[in-house]
């Protein structure tokens, strides 16, 4: 199957979420929403159930949301409920709500009100100090809980075996995408970054088994081209999310390519494989344990600004001539970090630009403008 073609299925699968859910309802399948993020997807596969990532949306207007939360609240966190209450989401059997940050904590009990007796809602709260036993223990008590009600919706136990299975699919996942993160840099000319994005977005929507079939037949044709000797400049994007082909088609536009990502949406999320053999759910738990450089977690060590040098460290080693900061607005843990990670960036001679972003952005100049200029100077300084 040819790149293009490929990429295409990609494309379809990132832009069309909707239709995959009536598809997988058609076929008898039932469907869990996965709200962002470090949910164990594991193991809603291994219930036998299609698990759906709900990361907002671009194209969505918040309208019924505002009934049930505040108007400070980040735009993912919104579209999300919006998207519960407009009917979108209506073929759902449950959500998975994590409480990994200070707006997705009381979100997790409005999407509880909201839904009532309309679908299950899971409530699943991450341990804080997640390195000590005691935090390892409470973690596999929550993903113990959440697999019993992804028992009662499966109507079948989940057995042991079957998350070990889930496991490695997912592992293999990963590490496709991975060395997918790695051709795109290499060939740049080919995978621009609205379809660096598509691919990464699809995986949240497609069975893992079949996007990382996808995937890998992609990854194999691309390591067949030469690779590209890219005339313009590299930067690294680092963030919650940034999915918007719109603005993402600007960096097209200045011959601006994306040689990694930090982004929670992207990589952050596939960092960290789980153990394979052993006890599966203590696996998980570990897993998310060796979670490192994100805001959201956190981190004993915080004053020694490792995150801001994990970020510069990376823009160094990918190639990259500069950062790009997508800042979700209202998110209090990214605004309170900037002045660290600014920090780190400037002692290490990285030029970088902050964009302030939200899924309700429907005029793009001041980003286009920026952009444009950014590019200019890492031009000048190549």
């Amino acid at each position: 199957m040819s790149i293009e073609v490929l990429l295409n299925e990609f494309k379809e699968a990132a832009a069309s979420p909707a239709k995959l859910l009536k598809e997988y309802k058609a076929a008898g399948r039932k469907v869990v929403g996965v709200l962002p993020y470090y949910a164990p997807e594991e193991l809603v596969y291994a219930a036998g159930i299609v698990p759906m990532g709900i990361w907002g949306s671009n194209t969505k207007t918040i309208n019924r949301a505002k009934e049930y939360c505040a108007t400070f609240y980040c735009t993912i966190a919104q579209l999300a409920l919006e998207m519960l209450l407009d009917g979108t989401m209506d073929q759902l059997d449950g959500i998975i709500t994590p409480t990994i940050c200070d707006t997705l904590r009381p979100m997790s009990q409005n999407f509880r009100v909201s839904m009532g007796d309309k679908m299950k809602v899971i409530f699943l709260a991450h341990p804080q100090n997640r390195f000590a036993d005691f935090g390892l223990k409470f973690c596999i008590d929550q993903y113990g809980r959440v697999r019993k009600q992804l028992e009662e919706i499966a109507g079948a136990p989940i057995t042991d075996e079957a998350i070990r299975e889930a496991i490695k699919v997912y592992n293999r996942s990963r590490a496709a995408r991975r060395r997918f993160a790695k051709l795109a840099s290499e060939h740049c000319d080919v995978i621009t970054p609205v379809k660096r994005s598509a691919v990464f977005k699809a995986s949240y929507f497609m069975l893992k088994d079949a996007y990382t079939k996808k995937l890998e037949a992609l990854n194999a044709e691309l390591e067949k081209l030469p690779v590209c000797h890219w005339k313009g400049v590299k930067v690294v994007t680092s963030g919650i999310i940034c999915d918007n082909p719109k603005l993402l088609q600007i960096f097209e536009e200045n011959n601006v390519a994306i040689a990694a990502d930090d982004v929670a949406h992207e990589s952050r999320m596939i960092r960290v494989d789980a153990a394979e053999t052993g006890d599966p759910m203590e696996a998980l738990a570990r897993q998310f344990a060796m979670q490192d450089y994100d805001i959201l977690l956190y981190d004993p060590a915080s004053a020694e600004n490792r995150r801001g040098e994990f970020i510069a460290q990376m823009v160094k080693e990918s190639g990259a001539q500069g950062l790009v900061l997508f800042m979700q607005q209202f998110c209090d843990p990214e605004e309170m970090e900037y002045p660290c990670l600014k920090k780190a960036l400037d002692n290490a001679g990285i030029p970088h630009i902050k964009l302030g972003i939200d899924q309700q952005m429907r005029d793009f100049g001041q980003a286009a403008t920026a952009i444009q200029a950014f590019a200019d100077v890492l031009e000048m300084n190549k």
